[in-house]
């Protein structure tokens, strides 16, 4: 299983509300200010969203975070 099937079951089970949050409507992709992460490393510095899940891993999904 990878993260991008992982965030279309999520779409499936939790409906407009979800797939609203994550994906941007004229492309279909992930938006862009989310970031992905297994195991708290980023999917960018993985395989993107073709990273493989094993049993056990965390997968978080983390909104913009500013600060200062």
């Amino acid at each position: 299983m990878t993260v991008d099937s992982v965030l279309k079951i999520l779409s499936e089970k939790y409906g407009a509300t979800f797939t609203d949050y994550v994906y941007e409507g004229r492309t279909g992709q992930p938006k862009g200010f989310l970031q992905f992460l297994v195991n708290g490393n980023s999917t960018s510095a993985l395989r993107g969203l073709q990273t493989e899940l094993r049993e056990g891993d965390v997968l978080a999904i983390l909104p913009p975070v500013g600060g200062g």
